[in-house]
């Protein structure tokens, strides 16, 4: 099981990333459209706590939170939110497709539901080397509404892949409750496929990583694919600027009372720990955001030629 200050440290990372990226968007310093995942810190920490090198995760258009705890360094990741060339993908995939395949972070992507049939095709790549890794897809509740959710269910079913299948119920799709979109129950189609399913408190991080552990140890012993569905809180728009005039203004503080850091400091507290080990855990956050903001803001911007060459073939005149 992970270090409880550890995941207190990799969501306080998240949030203290996040929040730096709501100011540098309104400033203009990141170019195109940006999708928080302020208020599910815990699921991020808590599931990439339980991965091991070896193993792959594709992401979503809301996806800088499993990008960080994946591993993703600090100063390559705002070069690249920032679209700065030593960003990690050399600034050419900004928010939505921040990628880092050291870390087996397949990357974020703008389509949704897009991550799964891609996990999918990583976990039968696993299954074929003999890796012992597993593949994780993420995705919000509201891509229960897409094709290719069921079809990567029904073939990591059927072929027994090692996939994890973790949905961040948030409650809503983009605009619109999902559940005026989407009318299947996540347990419900999950054992149409013979799937097993697990629901979990997703702003409770111990509570994810216990269910995270459990599900990639019977990945690992070929046991077939699992869901875990992880009910949490989207606290800001679908996307940042969103307005939000579909939403409940008293929601906000009914959500701020789950929030999984302050929920997490507390439980650490009641454990033992000093109040001074979780100020300097903060302080160091704080610091470290920072500094990978300060270097990315002095980094050259991406080359325009340079990306065309990995695009299009050599023509002979």
């Amino acid at each position: 099981m992970a270090d409880p200050l550890a995941l207190f440290r990799m969501m306080l990372t998240i949030r203290e990333a996040e929040l730096a990226l709501s100011r540098l968007f309104a400033d203009g310093e990141v170019p195109g459209f940006i999708h928080l995942s302020v208020g599910q810190e815990a699921v991020a920490a808590g599931i990439c706590a339980a991965l091991g090198q070896q193993d792959s995760v594709a992401s979503t258009h809301r996806g800088h939170g499993h990008a960080l705890a994946r591993g993703m360094a600090l100063e390559g990741f705002f070069a690249e939110v920032m679209a700065k060339a030593t960003g990690l993908c050399r600034g050419r995939g900004g928010s939505m497709h921040v990628a880092d395949l050291q870390r087996g972070m397949l990357g974020a992507n703008g389509i949704v539901g897009a991550g799964a049939p891609i996990a999918l095709g990583a976990a039968l790549a696993h299954r074929t080397r003999g890796t012992d890794g597993v593949a994780v897809a993420f995705f919000g509740d509201g891509a229960l509404a897409e094709g290719t959710m069921h079809e990567t269910l029904n073939m990591a079913a059927i072929w027994r892949l090692p996939l994890l299948m973790v949905c961040e119920n948030n409650g809503w799709a983009e605009f619109s409750r999902s559940d005026t979109q989407v009318a299947a129950k996540l347990a419900a189609w999950t054992a149409a496929y013979g799937v097993r399913h697990v629901e979990v408190d997703g702003n409770d991080v111990t509570a994810v990583t216990e269910a995270a552990t459990s599900a990639v140890a019977a990945l690992r012993r070929g046991e077939g694919p699992r869901v875990i569905e992880a009910r949490t809180h989207r606290w800001r728009g679908h996307f940042e600027g969103d307005p939000q005039r579909y939403r409940d203004p008293e929601e906000a503080g009914r959500m701020a009372e789950q929030d999984p850091i302050a929920r997490t400091r507390a439980a650490l507290l009641a454990a033992g720990t000093a109040e001074a080990a979780l100020e300097a855990a903060e302080a160091e956050t704080r610091d470290a955001v920072i500094a990978a903001i300060a270097a990315a803001r002095t980094a050259p911007p991406a080359d325009w030629m340079a990306a065309l060459s990995g695009v299009y073939a050599p023509v002979e005149v």
